[in-house]
């Protein structure tokens, strides 16, 4: 199948009612998350159209529609079809006439309706598209939410990533995804994580086999996708090796072109890794607030240099 959205599943998700049942929506993809309005186009202008786009019709369209005879109105949708749109939506519950659906049924073309308001409806339809169509990739990682931020934990297979997890769910978090994290880039500042259809809600623990966290904890310790903000990179600890102990400049990772916050933990006997993680979430979500502890230590000590000299 070729890369895209599946129309079935957006008919679905959004309640569409098919005027065409004839036609297979799981075969027609949609390849862009932009939308048209085809005012322009029923009219007969043509010039810099984008026939990859879903149709959108509205007041404005039904309007102008309206006031055409029945045969002006059927040649202006056989034209806008002949372009092979991927579907044409209509908006506000109107409904196309039985001459205008045969024609979608000739070329192939999918006629959807709702009652929804055009710009309501079009907004969550482009939302859709966006998450739909977006980049993706996965990490090896846990992704937990912990007090409403998105914790990426990251490091090498072992080294207790799971354990971290499952800690923090028992403190009150939630589990987004274990081992695997799919993530999707659905606009420039924003990525959304969330698990495999396969792993969902579980967690492998080595030596104790696989933990269903939903059945354990129950329904409020999990969630289903969640925007990743930070990350945390767990790391074995090596003496020579010199860590960040103020904080004063960021790290950063990318993921699919976006630099998002990184901390790399060392890992000794004895720390609590929830713990860490609970109070890097509280820090990060201070430093979004206008508050960097580091940059006050920086101002004191700033102001005792000065007023010793």
């Amino acid at each position: 199948m070729e890369a895209g959205a599946d129309l079935s599943k957006i008919a679905k998700r959004l309640g569409l009612e098919n005027f065409t049942p004839e036609i297979d929506l799981s075969k027609c993809i949609v390849k862009t998350a932009d939308i048209n309005r085809p005012a322009l186009q029923l009219n007969g202008f043509y010039e810099h159209f984008e026939a990859g786009r879903i149709q959108l019709i509205g007041m404005v369209e039904w309007a102008y529609l309206d006031k055409k005879a029945p045969e002006e109105r059927t040649e202006a949708f056989r034209e806008l079809v002949s372009h092979e749109v991927p579907c044409v939506i209509f908006c506000r519950s109107f409904r196309p006439s039985e001459a205008t659906i045969k024609i979608a049924r000739e070329y192939g073309i999918p006629f959807l309706g709702t009652d929804r308001g055009t710009s309501g409806f079009m907004a969550e339809l482009i939302y859709m598209l966006n998450y739909e169509l977006a980049p993706t990739t996965s990490i090896h990682g846990v992704l937990v939410d912990v007090y409403g931020e998105g914790l990426l934990i990251t490091g090498e297979s072992g080294i207790g990533k799971s354990e971290a997890a499952l800690e923090l769910i028992r403190r009150g978090h939630r589990l987004v995804a274990d081992d695997v994290v799919e993530i999707r880039k659905i606009n420039e500042n924003t990525l959304i994580g969330a698990s495999p259809s396969v792993t969902k809600y579980l967690i492998e623990l080595r030596g104790i086999g696989i933990i269903d966290v939903k059945s354990l904890f129950g329904v409020e310790c999990v969630k289903d996708s969640q925007e990743i903000d930070f990350v945390i990179k767990l790391e074995d600890w090596h003496r020579e090796t010199e860590y960040d102990r103020l904080g004063l400049k960021d790290e950063h990772m990318d993921i699919l072109g976006n630099q998002v916050v990184c901390h790399s933990l060392p890992i000794r006997p004895g720390r609590n890794l929830a713990v860490i993680c609970e109070t890097a979430a509280v820090n990060y979500r201070q430093k979004k607030m206008g508050y960097n502890a580091a940059e006050e230590l920086y101002r004191r000590v700033q102001i005792n240099l000065k007023e010793n000299a």
